[in-house]
Parts: C-alpha cells; sequence; structure tokens
C-alpha cells in the first residue's frame, strides 16, 4: 500500500465536495487524514497566524476558518454547534497561551481527535499538536479525569506469559512472520496488510527483554521512563530507529500497545481493550481494526531509584485482556476536565 503525504489528503478532500460536516468513515483511504498526516496540514496552514486585536469570537471564527483551508475544506458562512466541531474528520480545536486544556461538558472521546494550538504572547500561532482522547487522558496528572478503565495485574509464578496464543480471527488476512520492519519503516507509521508480526511472533520477539535494564530517570518521570522501554521494544522488534508521538497504540504499524508496570494497577484510558469500537489508524483492506484486535504487551518491573529491572511479560489480544488481568469497577464522568499539559508538550 502506498504512504500517502499530508497533500495528498488535502487535495481528496477539495475533490470531494465534502464540508467539514460530511461523515466519513474513520480510516477511510482517500477522505479520513490520519493523526501524523492531519497535524501536519495543520501546522503548516496555521503556524504564523497572526490574531492580535481579534476580540475572542472573532479569534475562534477565524482560527476554524484557517483549519478549512489547511484540511482543503469549503469556509462555511458560519459554524454549527457539532460535537466535535470537524464533524468530518472527528476533530475539535483549542486555543492554548497557557498549558492548562480546559474542557467543558464532554467526556473525552478516544476515538475524537483534539488539535492544541499554541498561541505567544504576540497573539501568533507558533505550534499545534494533535492528539486523541486516549493521548489526552494519558497526560493527565492531577486525577481529574474520572473517566479512565483501569485493571489489576497479579503476579503469577511464570515471568513469560503469552495469554493469546492467536491473533484475532480478523486480523488472520494482514498477518506475515517474516515482514520485514527495517529500514526506512517508522513504528508509528500507519499499519500496512502482510506487515503484522502474528502475536506468537512478537511475544518472540520480546521475551528476550525480561532481565533487561535501563536508566530510572526518577520516580516523577513516569513518561520518559516508558521511552526507555520503548526503545528496547522497537530494536528487539526488528525496527532500524525509535519513535514515539505519544499515539494509541504506542508501535502503531504493529496495532502494539505497551505498558510498563512498577505496580500492579494498570491504567488502561478511556476504551476497554476487549471493545469493539475501531482503533484511530487507516483501514487494513476493507477492513478497520478494532481495539480487542489491538495487542498488548506489559512488562512489569523492578526499580531502585537508579536502574529499571523487566522482570515480567505479558502478550495478549485486547480480546483476551481481561481472561488475565482483573477489570476495576467503575467508569464515572466528569462536567469539568481540566488537564495541565506538561512543558515539553509542543
Amino acid at each position: 500500500m502506498t504512504i500517502k503525504n499530508p497533500i495528498d489528503f488535502k487535495l481528496s478532500i477539495e475533490a470531494s465536495g465534502f464540508d467539514i460536516y460530511s461523515p466519513i468513515e474513520v480510516g477511510d483511504a482517500n477522505l479520513w487524514i490520519p493523526t501524523l498526516q492531519l497535524e501536519a496540514l495543520l501546522r503548516d496552514g496555521l503556524i504564523g497566524h497572526n490574531l492580535a486585536g481579534l476580540a475572542l469570537r472573532t479569534r475562534s471564527k477565524v482560527v476554524k476558518q484557517a483549519v478549512c483551508s489547511a484540511l482543503g475544506y469549503p469556509v462555511p458562512n458560519s459554524f454549527k454547534k457539532t460535537q466535535p466541531r470537524f464533524f468530518g474528520q472527528q476533530l475539535d480545536i483549542y486555543t492554548q497561551k497557557s498549558r492548562n486544556l480546559q474542557i467543558w461538558n464532554e467526556e473525552l472521546s478516544a476515538t475524537r481527535r483534539y488539535a492544541l494550538i499554541q498561541i505567544s504572547e504576540q497573539d501568533i500561532i507558533t505550534e499545534v499538536r494533535v492528539v486523541n482522547g486516549q493521548e489526552l487522558a494519558n497526560l493527565d496528572t492531577t486525577g481529574t479525569i474520572t473517566t479512565k478503565y483501569q485493571a489489576g495485574l497479579v503476579i503469577g509464578p511464570e515471568s513469560h506469559e503469552l495469554i493469546s496464543n492467536f491473533d484475532t480471527p480478523e486480523l488472520f488476512p494482514f498477518l506475515n512472520s517474516n515482514a520485514v520492519l527495517s529500514g526506512a519503516i517508522s513504528p508509528i507509521s500507519e499499519p500496512q496488510s502482510n506487515s503484522l508480526l502474528p502475536i506468537q511472533e512478537i511475544f518472540n520477539r520480546l521475551s528476550p527483554l525480561v532481565g533487561c535494564q535501563f536508566a530510572d530517570p526518577g520516580i516523577d518521570q513516569e513518561r520518559n521512563r516508558g521511552e526507555g522501554l520503548h526503545r528496547l521494544v522497537c530494536e528487539y522488534l526488528g525496527y532500524s530507529s525509535y519513535e514515539d508521538k505519544g499515539q494509541f497504540p504506542d508501535i502503531r504499524h504493529q496495532l502494539l500497545e505497551v505498558k510498563l508496570q512498577t505496580s500492579p494497577t494498570i491504567d488502561l484510558g478511556l476504551v476497554l481493550p476487549s471493545s469493539s469500537e475501531n482503533v484511530d489508524v487507516q483501514q487494513l483492506g476493507g477492513y478497520h481494526p478494532k481495539h480487542r484486535d489491538t495487542r498488548y504487551v506489559i512488562f512489569y518491573a523492578n526499580t531502585d531509584g537508579r536502574v529499571v529491572t523487566l522482570t515480567h511479560v505479558y502478550v495478549s489480544t485486547g480480546a483476551d485482556f481481561f481472561t488475565r488481568f482483573r477489570q476495576f469497577e467503575g467508569k464515572v464522568s466528569n462536567g469539568k476536565i481540566q488537564i495541565p499539559l506538561p512543558s515539553n508538550f509542543f
């Protein structure tokens, strides 16, 4: 499958005659803009815009008009109050002068995309990041989001557990145990047919990581600690380079979510692994991967504050996740969500 450039999607939308409210199936090969390409189009179209002197309501309209133009949509005379505002791309936009993101009267949606637009003190757009609700939930360190699912891990006698002997049947046509992952292939690129390693092969390649060690950046550096594991996972899978955009799933090219546990509580975000909701990735052939198709690798580890030591590995499909890990009760909504964005977010 040919990997499209961001401009290819913009041209397809311009030729379609669609407006921002026209529904598009998630993962549509021509009209659904994958998140990384969406971010690239918005950065190219928005960065440098001067919003100085505009009233807040006018500024909001000007930004939305600029988003339309950046993505190839016609600019409407007025914007409807839909949820999300850019319905066809499941996209909401937030302009940020501060690092305090506020979302009112809505729960985060795992499949919705959120464009966070940084505005300088001089009211100039300086940066754009696009993340989905799952990724935003992972940024919440304050506990203000009460819509996360969690599960419990009980350590058993085995240090290596392959919970799912096989992938979900829907993925069978797209698996290839001899897939080549080296060269210019990025671990965060869209999954492609015939490039997905079977779950057994993933288990075989990652099992030798048990016993490996890497530097612990500190108790308050959970995200950076995860980076150390992600680098190892990319290497052992066979990729030539490491990349991480904070998206779900972490190793997007393999539909693989990676979790590092130093405690028994597993944070799952906004969607249950066993869910039949679509994942925010492009379709494989005519099939759209579900969360239950996602492969999960969970490493349990010990740390002395200086060095992290991997002690156990668990590999499962989302469909089989709760045959091994106990789901905690509860998913409660919250009227106002406030997320302090990390200082290096943009």
